[in-house]
């Protein structure tokens, strides 16, 4: 990838703690579910220490649930391997301040093992894997993320206590696209933008949604790897700026029986020039016609990537701008990718994702996806130019367990990640579901309880 100017370099920041402005440093890698997880460091010994030799953490990190439980079936860490420890890498290109937390820069880490070999199995380094193949082509991977939430005016810890339940959205109705709606909440939506701007993230715009308390921030599409590490900076230090202003924001794909958060993701291909790669002089080029085409053939099978948890596959509804058909369109919302923009704006939006995704496996996926493509030089059929609800399209995985099926008896899965990865986060929806099926749910207590 191109060399870039980080959003802080390294002379700047020993210059900062020389003087006291910043005497607490983050290193942390994205995990499974895309979470940052690290240490905070005194800013003085990271400068002496870690800069240079980086880290290590428990490789249980990269083997356990959501809720942080050690659970079988990893290959990489378990009890009978004695859950030792990767090492932690910093990377200078990612350094930045956290204009909300008093005093404190960040960095995110690659993961290794104690022979210097990758951890291949990481997040990050699935996305890296990708990329040295987009590379290698003569291309590079434009992408933007595009992250919806839902506002609370209780805080998390009113939240947790009330089971999540009976919550009071920061709006009382539908504010898609209005001033009024934004502007009732404009103190926080206006500090999340300023400071993540300050953290070196370039923000578009803010605009409400139609769930009752939605709104979504935007921001300028950028080098792959860098939107994946900016959306993970977004995404903690938003809940944290809610959190600091007395009330929850969450991004789960659905959280009630409206419209979930979404998070699409554009991509566009730049070639050794610069130009977008994928116009052409009478629209689409032929490499992006083939990419979109691979994209098609294994949209179900990578939506284990797209679609990480059980949660997300409740988006998926007939008629409510969640794709249900495996179908491409010109600026159409009803199809699972979306073509939009023109010349060197000229790009696709996979509008799969919801806001629950981890953003590097996401867009690991769009990458092999297109490489299979080009590589096999598929056809791209016919746009959808109607309604892809009821187009008799092909259906994207309606359930996590569908998805992890077709991941794991996936040959492009293999091909394009290797067996271990493939193994991985297979091993990943199995610990889900497990979890889930022993679960007695509110839905089963208010149906069985008298009734049954």
């Amino acid at each position: 990838m191109a060399d870039r100017t980080p959003p802080l370099d390294v002379e700047e920041l020993v210059a900062l703690v020389d003087s006291g402005e910043i005497d607490t440093v983050v290193l942390a890698f994205p995990d499974m579910q895309g979470r940052l997880q690290g240490k905070r460091f005194a800013a003085r010994f990271f400068l002496d220490e870690v800069l240079e030799n980086g880290t290590e953490g428990c490789n249980y990190l990269l083997a356990v649930d959501t809720e942080m439980n050690t659970v079988d079936g990893y290959a990489m860490s378990s009890w009978e391997r004695g859950y030792g420890d990767f090492a932690m890498r910093p990377d200078p290109s990612t350094l930045r301040r956290l204009p909300w937390n008093d005093g404190t820069a960040l960095l995110v880490a690659d993961l290794a093992w104690d022979d210097g070999t990758p951890v291949v199995a990481a997040p990050r380094q699935i996305l890296r894997r990708q990329l040295e193949r987009l590379a290698a082509l003569g291309l590079t991977a434009q992408v933007g993320t595009e992250l919806e939430f839902i506002v609370f005016k209780d805080t998390y810890e009113q939240a947790w206590d009330r089971a999540y339940r009976d919550l009071t959205p920061a709006n009382q109705y539908n504010v898609d696209y209005s001033v009024l709606g934004t502007g009732r909440i404009e103190p926080l939506l206006r500090r999340i933008r300023n400071e993540m701007a300050a953290a070196g993230l370039t923000v578009e715009s803010a605009k409400g949604e139609c769930n009752p308390g939605q709104h979504e921030i935007a921001f300028r599409y950028d080098e792959a790897l860098v939107t994946c590490d900016q959306h993970a900076v977004y995404k903690t230090g938003t809940k944290e700026i809610a959190s600091q202003e007395g009330v929850s924001i969450t991004f789960m794909a659905k959280y009630n029986e409206r419209e979930g958060n979404s998070c699409h993701i554009h991509l566009s291909l730049t070639d050794a020039d610069g130009a977008n790669a994928m116009a052409g002089p009478d629209g689409m080029s032929d490499l992006m016609r083939h990419f979109l085409a691979g994209q098609l053939a294994a949209l179900r099978d990578f939506s284990l990537l797209y679609a990480p948890n059980i949660n997300s596959y409740k988006r998926f509804q007939q008629g409510s701008f969640a794709p249900t058909a495996v179908a491409w369109g010109h600026d159409n919302r009803t199809c699972a990718l979306r073509v939009v923009g023109h010349g060197r704006s000229l790009r696709f939006e996979n509008r799969l994702p919801g806001g629950d995704v981890n953003p590097y496996l996401a867009v690991a996926g769009l990458i092999a996806a297109g490489l299979h493509g080009v590589e096999e030089r598929l056809e791209l059929p016919e746009p959808c130019t109607g309604n892809a609800y009821d187009g008799g399209y092909e259906h994207v995985p309606g359930t996590l367990r569908e998805a992890a099926e077709l991941w794991e008896s996936s040959p492009l899965a293999r091909a394009a990640f290797g067996d271990e990865v493939v193994a991985h986060y297979r091993n990943m929806a199995r610990v889900e579901l497990a979890a889930f099926d022993a679960a007695v749910t509110d839905w089963e207590l208010r149906r069985s309880f008298e009734r049954h």
